[in-house]
């Protein structure tokens, strides 16, 4: 089963993202903040952390930044209003998986799912060789 940690204040704007993801027998966790979401990642294992714009304690790209040092391996979306061009050069060499849109919706997830399979498939072929 897919592990993954939503990352969120406010739970709101991921109100129709984590239904989808469930629906696809994904197993939810949440944190409210960047610090805690760091600490639950450094006791469980995820497949994914999808991060909102906006934390209480960082943004969601200084997250993104931090669990790099922490899991270059673990796989990271971002939920950002900015444009998809500035995006990537805010994001550059972070290894973001997806920008997602502010409020995502059940099309976005189940895009990112396939994003997501796609990449642990390819994961667990180079562990096969």
């Amino acid at each position: 089963m897919i592990r993954i940690l939503l990352v969120n204040s406010d739970k709101d704007s991921f109100s129709e993202l984590a239904p989808a993801l469930e629906e696809n027998r994904v197993h939810i966790s949440w944190a409210e903040s960047g610090t805690t979401a760091l600490s639950k990642i450094a006791d469980e294992t995820f497949d994914l952390a999808i991060t909102d714009e906006r934390l209480s304690d960082m943004t969601g790209l200084e997250f993104a930044e931090k669990l790099v040092s922490i899991n270059p391996m673990m796989n990271c979306a971002v939920a950002s209003s900015l444009s998809s061009g500035d995006f990537h050069e805010a994001s550059e060499g972070l290894g973001i998986l997806m920008q997602l849109t502010r409020v995502p919706d059940k099309t976005e997830a189940e895009k990112l799912l396939e994003h997501l399979n796609n990449i642990l498939t390819l994961i667990n072929m180079d562990r096969k060789v």
